[in-house]
């Protein structure tokens, strides 16, 4: 676990020293919807939803409905794994400076 917030940490990190809306959501409890994505962020005007996973974890099903949804609405989702740290990272600064190609879209960062 610890391994998995270190990674979300650093995404964050990015997504703060470039200016970009983020906020950590905590799913679940009694005043929370469960499966939302662990990061929510709006950069340069595309929101996005980032599952963050650590190197063995695995997104649940309500997880993966909540990305299919985030997606059928138009919004960009990903369940990034640190070894997808560099593609995520490519797919950000492509939103940041026009240069994003949603044909070149998958879900999975690994």
């Amino acid at each position: 676990m610890a391994e998995e917030k270190l990674f979300e940490n650093k995404i964050k990190q990015w997504l703060h020293d470039h200016e970009c809306y983020h906020i950590k959501y905590w799913g679940g409890g009694q005043f929370t919807k469960s499966g939302v994505p662990d990061i929510l962020a709006c950069v340069n005007g595309y929101f996005i939803g980032i599952e963050v996973k650590g190197p063995r974890g695995r997104a649940n099903a309500l997880q993966k409905y909540n990305l299919k949804k985030i997606r059928e609405s138009g919004g960009l989702c990903y369940i990034v794994y640190p070894s997808g740290w560099e593609s995520l990272r490519e797919i950000l600064e492509g939103l940041l400076h026009g240069r994003f190609n949603r044909d070149d879209e998958r879900e999975v960062l690994k």
